[in-house]
């Protein structure tokens, strides 16, 4: 059975907050620095347009790597077979050129 990823308490919601904020009198001066980013909309694209790729399970990865590290082997083994065959090839050619 599957589990659920997103428990929320349905049953008791928080309440909201009524306090009340005492009202400062007199008027405040608005604040005109710039201390924030004058492009934040720039940065959101960005990071939203650099998309990584689908993370890989740890099991997936390592059956991949042994795949690839047994096709590797099995490669190395049939050119050494085959480097053997023609250097049996090349003995028993020489040996027959001697006696003919």
């Amino acid at each position: 059975m599957a589990k659920k990823k997103n428990k929320k308490n349905k049953t008791g919601e928080a309440p909201m907050d009524i306090t009340e904020h005492p009202a400062t009198g007199g008027l405040q001066a608005m604040d005109t620095s710039e201390s924030a980013d004058p492009f934040p909309a720039s940065n959101f694209l960005s990071r939203s347009k650099i998309k990584k790729g689908v993370q890989m399970k740890r099991s997936k990865n390592v059956r991949k790597t042994k795949a690839t590290a047994k096709a590797i082997s099995k490669n190395e083994k049939i050119s050494e077979k085959l480097s053997k065959k023609d250097s049996k090839r090349m003995r028993v050619q020489s040996a027959k050129s001697l006696y003919d």
